[in-house]
C-alpha cells in the first residue's frame, strides 16, 4: 500500500534512461538495472508488481494506476529513503500483474499481501476464520448455529462476530427471545420428548409437536427481522400478542410472551459500545506508541455490537498510522465482506480508492466516514481507547518479557538473549496414540504458528519415551539441516534453530538428548532438563545442565516461573494433542474401510442401523433399503463383512 513519492514518476510519454548518481554519493545496486530492465517491458496500465529477492520471495508487493510511472520512480535511488535503498538493493527480479482499474490492482494488492507478506509491506497478520450465527434453509423447522468456514449449507448467514464467545452469547439470546432450535437434524428427527432446553424456555419443541410449522415460521421470521436490525418491529409485535393473549384470558401464554420481551429489552441495551444510530458497521481505530501499532475493530451488525477484536500489524518503525490503517482496511476486507459503513478515527491516504475497491469487492456501496462529531464519534473514540490500552498491555508485556528473557540467558550462561526457546514433550497413555509436540517461546510471548506436533511412527516400545524423543528430534532438526543445506545453495530460506532447548525430566533425558544432537551434529545448541520437584511441586524443580551440577531456584523467582510457564503450555499442548489424536481414533469405524462408502453414506449407514455393528449385522436387503445406498453399494458393504457368503454367491 506504500510506494514511493509520486512525485518521482516520469510523465506517462516515455521512460527516459536514469540519471547517473554523483559520484561518490550514493553507489547504485544491482537492484536498480533489474528495474530498469524491466521497465523496458513495462506498460503503463495499472496493475500490481511484485519485487522479489534471489530466492523468489516477495521484498514488496505494490499497486499503480501506471505501472510503469510507478515503478521508474525506484530507479532514483539517491532519492529514496533508507527502507525502500534496502529493498531495492535485494531485488533480483520483478514480477507484474495488470488490471482493469486501480481499484482491482488495490484489492489484488491486498490478496498478494496477506498470502506472500513480504517483508517490506505492512501486514495483517491475520489467519484466523471468523465465527457467524446461521439459521438454516433446507430444513422444515429451521436451526439456529453458530458457523465457521465455508458456506456450503444453505440458510441465512449473520455476522462476522470477533469471537466464538461473542456469537455463543448471540446464539443463546435467539433461544430465548425466539425459542429456537439448535440441535442437530439427526437429533431433531428422533426426539421423543422434549430436551432439556425446552424446559428451561430455551426452546419451543418442534421436534415432539409442541409447536407447529405455521407458528414456528413466525418465530423465524421474528428472529430474521431481529438480525436484520428490526428490533423494535419485533417488539412492537410481540406486545400486540401479549395484549391480544391477556384479553383472551390466555394469562400462561401472556406471561411466556413478557419474559420473551424482557429478554429482548435486556438484548437491545444500548451503550456507547452498541449505538442505536448504527445498524451495520464496523469501527475501525488505530494507536501507534513507539513505532509500533494496533487497530482495534468493532463489529456492529442489525444494530448489535458483535464484539471486537485487536490486532497488530507488522510495520517499518516510521510508517504513519494512516498509511497502516489504509494497508489494513484493504487486506482485513480481503476474505470478508465490508458492510455499507466503515467508521474510521483518521482519513485513509487513499480513501475514495478503498471506498472504490471495497465497494466493487462487496457489489454494494461501501462508505469510508470520519466521524466528527455525535454518537458515531463516540463510537470511535471508545475504539480508540481500546485500541491504545491493548498497546500499551502488549508493550509492557514485551518489554516484562524481554527482562525474563535477560534472566534466563544469566541464568543458563547464554551467549546471548534468546530469541527463539523451544520446549518439548510426549505424551501418550501405556503407549497408545502417542503424540512428540514442540513449543515455541520468544520475545513477544508463546509463538503459536511454530508449534508441531508428531505423530509418533515408529517401531517404538509401548511407553519407551527415550525413543520417542529420539524420533521427534530427529525430523524436527534432519529437517532443519536439510533446509539450511538447502539455503546455502541459494533454494531456500534458512531455517528457525532455537538459541536454548528444554527438555521435560531429569539427567537421563538430558543425556540421552545429548547423545541424539550430537548425532545430529546439533552441537552448539544449548540444552535444559527441568525435573519435577518431590511430590511433583511446582516452585522446587531442579534443573540440569551439562558441565554443572543440578541447581534450584527460589520458590517466588521471576525466571522460575517463566520457565514453569513455558514447561506447563508444552504439557497442555502435549495433552491436547494426544487427546485429539485419541477421539479421532475412537471414532474411526469399520465403515471407514468400505471401498466406496465415503462420508455421507457412512452417516446414512449409522442412522439407519445405530452403529458399525448393526451394518455388519444388516442383511443385504436392508442395506439396499437404506436412503442413499444403491444396490452395487450395498452389495459392496455385504461383501467387506460376509467375505465367506459373496464368495459362496458368486
Amino acid at each position: 500500500m506504500h510506494d514511493p513519492d509520486p512525485s518521482l514518476a516520469i510523465p506517462a510519454a516515455a521512460v527516459p534512461a536514469p540519471p547517473a548518481v554523483a559520484p561518490g554519493l550514493v553507489e547504485v545496486p544491482k537492484g536498480v538495472s533489474v528495474i530498469e530492465h524491466a521497465l523496458m517491458t513495462m506498460p503503463l496500465s495499472p496493475g500490481v508488481y511484485r519485487m522479489l529477492d534471489g530466492r523468489g520471495d516477495a521484498l514488496y508487493v505494490g499497486k499503480a494506476k501506471s505501472l510503469k510511472k510507478r515503478v521508474y520512480s525506484y530507479t532514483q535511488f539517491a532519492r529514496l529513503n533508507e527502507r525502500l535503498r534496502r529493498m531495492v538493493s535485494e531485488t533480483a527480479s520483478m514480477e507484474i500483474v495488470t488490471t482493469h482499474t486501480e481499484a482491482e490492482a488495490l484489492l489484488l494488492e491486498a490478496n498478494l499481501i496477506k498470502r506472500l507478506k513480504p517483508r517490506f509491506n505492512i501486514v495483517l497478520r491475520d489467519d484466523k476464520s471468523y465465527p457467524w450465527l446461521m439459521l438454516t434453509e433446507d430444513h422444515p423447522f429451521p436451526q439456529i448455529v453458530k458457523h465457521r468456514g465455508s458456506r456450503t449449507r444453505k440458510g441465512s448467514y449473520y455476522g462476522p462476530f470477533a469471537s466464538v464467545w461473542s456469537v455463543n452469547q448471540t446464539v443463546n439470546a435467539m433461544q430465548r427471545v425466539f425459542l429456537l432450535r439448535s440441535c442437530q437434524d439427526s437429533v431433531f428427527a428422533n426426539r421423543s420428548r422434549p430436551c432439556l432446553l425446552h424446559q428451561i424456555r430455551r426452546c419451543s419443541a418442534p421436534c415432539v409437536g409442541r409447536v407447529g410449522a405455521e407458528e414456528y415460521g413466525r418465530l423465524v421470521n421474528q428472529a430474521r427481522a431481529f438480525l436484520g436490525g428490526k428490533a423494535n418491529t419485533v417488539q412492537q409485535e410481540l406486545a400486540r400478542e401479549m395484549e391480544a393473549a391477556a384479553e383472551r384470558l390466555e394469562y400462561e401464554r401472556a406471561a411466556a410472551i413478557r419474559d420473551r420481551i424482557r429478554g429482548l429489552t435486556h438484548v437491545q441495551g444500548t451503550a456507547v459500545i452498541n449505538p442505536a444510530s448504527l445498524t451495520d458497521a464496523d469501527v475501525i481505530a488505530g494507536h501507534q506508541i513507539g513505532g509500533q501499532s494496533c487497530v482495534q475493530v468493532f463489529f456492529i451488525r442489525g444494530g448489535r455490537n458483535n464484539g471486537n477484536r485487536a490486532f497488530f500489524p507488522t510495520h517499518a518503525r516510521d510508517m504513519e498510522l494512516d498509511a497502516v490503517l489504509a494497508a489494513f482496511v484493504a487486506q482485513f476486507y480481503d476474505d470478508k465482506p465490508a458492510p455499507g459503513a466503515v467508521l474510521l478515527n483518521h482519513a485513509l491516504p487513499e480513501g475514495e480508492l478503498v471506498a472504490e475497491a471495497l465497494s466493487l469487492k462487496a457489489g454494494r456501496r461501501v462508505a469510508l466516514t470520519v466521524p466528527a462529531r455525535g454518537e458515531k464519534r463516540a463510537v470511535v473514540l471508545h475504539a480508540e481507547t481500546n485500541a491504545r490500552e491493548a498497546l500499551e498491555r502488549k508493550l509492557a508485556e514485551t518489554a516484562g518479557q524481554a527482562k525474563l528473557l535477560e534472566g534466563v540467558a544469566e541464568l543458563f550462561g547464554l551467549s546471548a538473549v534468546p530469541a527463539r526457546i523451544e520446549c518439548y514433550d510426549n505424551s501418550h497413555i501405556m503407549g497408545a496414540n502417542p503424540y512428540g509436540v514442540m513449543v515455541v517461546a520468544g520475545p513477544d510471548g508463546f509463538q503459536k504458528n511454530a508449534y508441531r506436533k508428531y505423530g509418533i511412527r515408529g517401531p517404538i516400545a509401548p511407553g519407551d519415551d527415550f525413543a520417542m524423543m529420539r524420533e521427534v528430534l530427529e525430523r524436527r532438526f534432519g529437517r532443519a539441516l536439510k533446509e539450511q543445506a538447502a539455503s546455502e545453495n541459494g533454494e531456500g530460506e534458512a531455517p528457525a534453530l532455537p538459541d536454548l532447548v528444554l527438555i521435560d525430566g531429569g539427567a537421563g533425558q538430558l543425556s540421552a538428548v545429548r547423545g541424539i544432537m550430537q548425532d545430529l551434529g546439533m552441537h552448539t545448541v544449548p540444552l535444559v532438563a527441568i525435573a519435577k520437584g518431590p511430590d511433583r511441586d511446582a516452585g522446587r524443580e531442579w534443573f540440569h545442565m551439562e558441565g554443572r551440577q543440578p541447581f534450584q531456584l527460589p520458590p517466588r523467582d521471576p525466571v522460575l516461573y517463566y520457565l514453569q510457564r513455558v514447561r506447563d503450555e508444552t504439557h497442555r499442548f502435549a495433552i491436547t494433542t494426544h487427546r485429539a489424536g485419541r477421539s479421532k481414533a475412537l471414532v474411526t469405524s469399520e465403515l471407514d474401510e468400505v471401498p466406496g462408502v465415503g462420508s455421507a453414506r457412512k452417516r446414512a449407514l449409522l442412522n439407519r442401523f445405530g452403529s458399525a455393528r448393526g451394518v455388519k449385522a444388516a442383511g443385504l436387503a436392508d442395506l439396499e433399503a437404506t436412503p442413499g445406498i444403491n444396490t452395487e453399494t450395498a452389495r459392496r458393504i455385504y461383501a467387506h463383512f460376509h467375505p465367506g457368503a459373496a464368495r459362496d454367491a458368486g
